[in-house]
């Protein structure tokens, strides 16, 4: 009853108060998503025009031998390691929301290899490890929020976005690798 009468209070006490913060701040959301999603539209374009033009091919064959230990059971010039490059480089810029899609194909081409269908394997598992660790150069998301918070140098966390990140990824692949040694 004490929780009703308090919003009660909070919402028709003050309604053209809390109208027009939402209205505000909805304003803002929709600002924030649309630069957003600009952003993911520029690097998925420019993911799309390298994979077409056979620059990811080229960027995934220089990245063989990291790859390859990351992922032993993906055969050499398999689509999924094409998506999985796009995927982490998509992250990497800051473009998580645009990678999904390509993280999702990596997903569905690594499923194409798996003859349980109902588990997922260690390279399904050591991808989504690294999906969600993810080195972040530039992270855009961040440096909008700063910048709308008012910021005087949004950019000031690019160097430590990168050492905690890289840290993080690098346990977590660690980690990911030690438990599947483990359950060998």
């Amino acid at each position: 009853m004490i929780v009703i009468g308090i919003v009660g209070s909070i919402c028709f006490n003050n309604l053209p108060e809390t109208n027009q913060a939402i209205l505000n701040e909805g304003t803002r959301a929709i600002e924030f998503a649309i630069t957003l999603a600009s952003v993911m539209a520029l690097w998925m374009g420019i993911m799309n025009i390298a994979k077409d033009s056979g620059l990811i091919d080229k960027i995934a064959k220089k990245m063989n031998p990291v790859m390859k230990k990351l992922f032993p059971s993906v055969p050499q010039n398999h689509k999924a390691m094409s998506y999985m490059v796009m995927n982490m480089a998509l992250n990497m810029v800051g473009a998580g929301n645009g990678a999904t899609a390509f993280g999702l194909k990596a997903m569905e081409e690594l499923q194409t290899l798996n003859n349980k269908k109902d588990t997922a394997t260690n390279d399904m598992i050591m991808f989504l490890v690294i999906n969600i660790s993810s080195i972040q150069i530039i992270p855009f998301t961040m440096l909008k929020i700063r910048l709308d918070m008012g910021a005087q140098t949004p950019s000031d966390i690019i160097l430590t976005t990168l050492f905690a990140t890289t840290m993080s990824t690098i346990i977590a692949v660690i980690s990911c690798k030690l438990l599947q040694g483990r359950n060998r």
